[in-house]
């Protein structure tokens, strides 16, 4: 083999390298989304009314994540989605408590979407933030212990 052949061939060997180097390192940048906890379904929030009995709920958005009997009954729908790319720490992206509230008869008082907005207690509903009382405190305990 003639030296001009070989420098060729080990140009061609160190081209194939660097894309085969290059196509392993972006192949490593995929970033994945995990999603945990209640998945609500499209469209689902706004089919539950004013008035509608808890079966009705149950029928619409299906098991809660935890109830609470404090002032009556609370259906908590928990949820979490975060991202992580490559080998990267994942980041938490969303996180979300919807909260039916019931009145005596078991009938739907109120609906309301928490999340987090600039680290504080959020509902996306009304686009309001709470103000203190039972009901906010038991949210904030559910968001602290999503936070690991």
């Amino acid at each position: 083999m003639q030296a001009a052949d070989r420098h060729y061939s080990f140009r061609k060997a160190r081209g194939a390298a660097f894309v085969i180097a290059l196509a392993m390192l972006l192949g490593g940048c995929i970033t994945q989304t995990y999603q945990r906890g209640y998945l609500l379904p499209e469209g689902a929030l706004e089919q539950v009314q004013l008035g509608a009995s808890q079966e009705q709920v149950l029928i619409i958005l299906g098991t809660p994540s935890t109830v609470a009997t404090v002032n009556g009954e609370v259906f908590y729908y928990i949820s979490q989605r975060a991202t992580q790319t490559s080998f990267l720490p994942q980041n938490e992206v969303d996180r979300r408590v919807i909260a039916v509230f019931f009145d005596r008869s078991r009938r739907v008082q109120r609906v309301a979407n928490y999340g987090l907005k600039d680290g504080r207690v959020f509902d996306f509903a009304s686009r309001t933030t709470p103000a203190g009382g039972q009901e906010l405190n038991y949210v904030k305990y559910i968001l602290k212990a999503l936070t690991i």
